[in-house]
C-alpha cells in the first residue's frame, strides 16, 4: 500500500511539473499546437491517476470500512458514478 501511495505521489508531482510547463508555454507565447498537446497530455495523466485513486479506494479503503456486502455494493456504485460524472 505504501508503494502504491508513493507511486501516486510521484505521478502527481510529474503532473504538477507538466502544469508549470504549460503555464510557461502560455506565458512565452508557444505555438497553439504545442499548448494543446501539452494540455492533452496533462488531461490524460490526470484521468489515469484518477482511475488509480478510485481503484485504490475500492480495493483498500472500502473493503476495510464496509460491514456488509450490500454496503460494499452501494458504496462501489456511488464511487463509480462520481468518477464517471467527472469525466
Amino acid at each position: 500500500m505504501e508503494k502504491e501511495k508513493s507511486k501516486l505521489i510521484q505521478r502527481f508531482r510529474r503532473i504538477e511539473g507538466q502544469i508549470r510547463g504549460l503555464q510557461r508555454m502560455i506565458e512565452s507565447g508557444r505555438a497553439c499546437e504545442d499548448i494543446i498537446a501539452q494540455f492533452a497530455s496533462i488531461n490524460g495523466a490526470l484521468k489515469s491517476a484518477g482511475f488509480l485513486i478510485v481503484m485504490h479506494y475500492l480495493n483498500e479503503c472500502l473493503m476495510r470500512q464496509a460491514d456488509s456486502v450490500e454496503n460494499i455494493e452501494k458504496e462501489m456504485e456511488k464511487v463509480i458514478k462520481t468518477y464517471i460524472s467527472s469525466m
